[in-house]
């Protein structure tokens, strides 16, 4: 090619790039400066909403209530800018928006509904529902809307004044618990051996791996906590709803009877049972409203203010200046590492224990726990910091939430308290590895296997060929030694003998109450009553601050969490926003998929051990 043309060639492209980059760079430069201008306008702004008299709080519940948001806060914040559908509320926004309902003069009545409200723990429900009395015993009114009521929707609805239905709705109460998929026979057809080693007699994890159906203990073991959280479920309905003892037991038995004297009438039905009120289309609810209430003429409804919108008013919890106590959240199975919110990395919850600790404002640490276990040694982890942290002169209470199981159980053993909800599911005290096999499956697909080792231990956990009887030994072994690892730390903690603790141990689960009532847990309340404690023991009075230590974005997340956290604050105060954050891990979880997820890592990591409970209420 000739100089001249190459020349030419190359100053085209030059320049063309030039043109492409210095596009680049404005762009760039442009989004820079919105989000600058966006973030002073947020700053410069009064975010207090602008309430009148006789404001109605809309408590629109949407998605899961959680401890915190899955991932973090800049997940939450991203997806709440792209208006996600699955979304997440966090328990402590919901309790200090009812909190601050309580003693507004501004709101005098609490709007619930609760058709959008996907998945909470029967504990998380407990929590809120007490604050929905806290409003009642406030002299505000609640009442509660829904197209239809699941279990936990109705739950929180029945601790409502007034309880309306649509007219072509029903409230589906069922009871607890239910089946669950057994793959022996499936993985026999494929090939795949588990082997399972365990130390508990009702740790029963692992039977769905190696059985085709629920063992003797399992099912005893199920049934005693199920049918007692069952009964405060019941209980508690029917006294938020002044029904007979026994109403919700003769209902459900004699419903196909009781459902053809209601003509067929889902809706019929529960009215004339009293679980509502009345039945109403929601324009027939907001008429209502209007009439009780102040219309607000320029939207054609009743005056109200959306709970989120509310909450942007009162948005201090990570303010604090003065002596807090400091709000550790665990909430997910317990992984090794470090690990983003929605899984309890044992590194990760560690290092904010630590913080806590180092934190000269934090006068006192409670460590909120909602888990069903996991790996052993994060838990040990994470139990060994807050038994640092005590030792340093810090009062540590943890507060169980929905669950707090095996190794959830262990990590609580370092604590001045433990307060446990009465629904609260816990215990599991025992320990298990999972080792499967495929060697009949490479039989069958006439796969070989072959190869040297040096030792005999080199290859005896691959799964492509039968298990070593000797590195069976080795496992159970292990797996014991970890149980009687774990039956000393709790005794120790609960001041118990190792064979008191054994009785109620082997695996066995709990409820909070019964829980309490065998001596594994202290006392029975909710998060508030664990943080009051934790100030009480920290002499610090009424006058402290509760500040959540949680993992904080790095680098450029750090300042994209900050800006985008400012616009929503506002665009909360003065769009009305109600947006939430996105479920990310939660979205396409089946049994199905959990169960081969927990084959899978037996496969990658052999030899780990676990301490993990399988109990499920709803």
């Amino acid at each position: 090619m000739p100089a001249a043309r190459r020349g030419f060639l190359s100053r085209f492209f030059s320049g063309l790039w030039a043109i492409v980059d210095g596009a680049r760079r404005l762009t760039l430069n442009l989004l820079f400066l919105l989000l600058l201008i966006a973030l002073a306008a947020a700053l410069l702004m009064d975010r207090r909403p602008r309430l009148q008299d006789e404001t109605t709080l809309v408590l629109a519940l949407q998605g899961r209530i959680v401890e915190q948001y899955t991932g973090g806060r800049l997940e939450a914040a991203m997806s709440e800018l792209l208006g996600e559908v699955r979304r997440e509320i966090q328990l402590r926004d919901l309790l200090d928006a009812l909190e601050e309902a309580a003693g507004d003069a501004r709101i005098n009545r609490v709007l619930l509904l609760t058709d959008d409200l996907t998945g909470a723990g029967f504990a998380t429900l407990r929590e809120v529902a007490a604050a929905l009395q806290r409003v009642r015993a406030a002299g505000k009114q609640v009442i509660a809307w829904g197209s239809a009521f699941d279990q936990r929707q109705y739950y929180l609805a029945a601790h409502a004044d007034e309880v309306y239905l649509h007219p072509l709705g029903a409230v589906l109460l069922r009871g607890f618990g239910g089946w669950r998929n057994y793959y022996r026979e499936a993985l026999d057809k494929l090939g795949v051996t588990v082997h399972v080693f365990r130390a508990g007699q009702f740790k029963s994890f692992a039977e769905p791996f190696t059985q085709s159906g629920p063992s003797k203990e399992a099912l005893e073991d199920e049934a005693r906590w199920l049918h007692d959280a069952w009964q405060l479920y019941v209980t508690e309905i029917e006294t938020a709803r002044n029904l007979p003892a026994g109403s919700i037991a003769r209902l459900i038995d004699g419903l196909p009877q009781r459902l053809r004297l209601a003509g067929g009438d889902p809706a019929r039905l529960a009215l004339d049972e009293k679980l509502v009120d009345g039945l109403k289309t929601r324009d027939e609810l907001r008429a209502l409203l209007i009439e009780r209430g102040r219309k607000d003429d320029a939207r054609e409804t009743f005056r109200q203010i959306a709970w989120t919108q509310y909450l942007s008013a009162i948005d201090k919890r990570q303010s604090a200046r003065g002596e807090a106590v400091g709000v550790v959240v665990a909430q997910g199975e317990i992984v090794d590492g470090e690990a983003p919110q929605g899984l309890i990395g044992g590194r990760t919850v560690a290092d904010l224990i630590r913080r806590a600790r180092d934190d000269e404002r934090v006068k006192a640490v409670v460590l909120r726990v909602d888990s069903p276990g996991g790996m052993l040694l994060p838990s040990e982890m994470i139990r060994r910091e807050l038994e640092i942290t005590r030792a340093a002169g810090k009062p540590v209470v943890v507060s169980m939430g929905d669950t707090a199981a095996s190794g959830g159980y262990w990590i609580a053993m370092a604590a001045d308290e433990v307060v446990a909800d009465a629904a609260t599911v816990t215990g599991s005290i025992g320990v298990f590895a999972l080792l499967p096999t495929v060697d009949k499956a490479w039989d069958k697909l006439g796969i070989r296997t072959g190869g040297v080792a040096t030792t005999w231990l080199a290859g005896a956990a691959d799964p492509r060929r039968p298990l070593d009887r000797r590195i069976g030994e080795l496992v159970q072994i292990a797996i014991e030694h970890s149980y009687r690892q774990f039956l000393a730390v709790v005794a120790g903690a609960r001041k118990l003998s190792v064979e008191q603790l054994d009785a109620l141990a082997q695996g066995r689960v709990w409820t909070g109450r019964q829980a309490q009532q065998r001596g594994l847990v202290d006392s029975l309340g909710g998060l508030n009553d664990a943080i009051a404690s934790a100030a009480a023991r920290a002499q610090l009075g009424d006058d402290y601050e509760v500040l959540y230590v949680e993992r904080e974005p790095r680098g450029l997340d750090r300042y994209l969490s900050l800006l985008l956290g400012e616009v929503l604050r506002a665009a909360r105060a003065y769009l009305g926003w109600d947006l939430a954050a996105v479920d990310w891990l939660l979205r396409t979880r089946t049994d199905l998929g959990t169960d081969l997820r927990w084959l899978g890592g037996a496969v990658r990591d052999p030899l780990t051990t676990y301490s993990h409970c399988l109990c499920r209420l709803w």
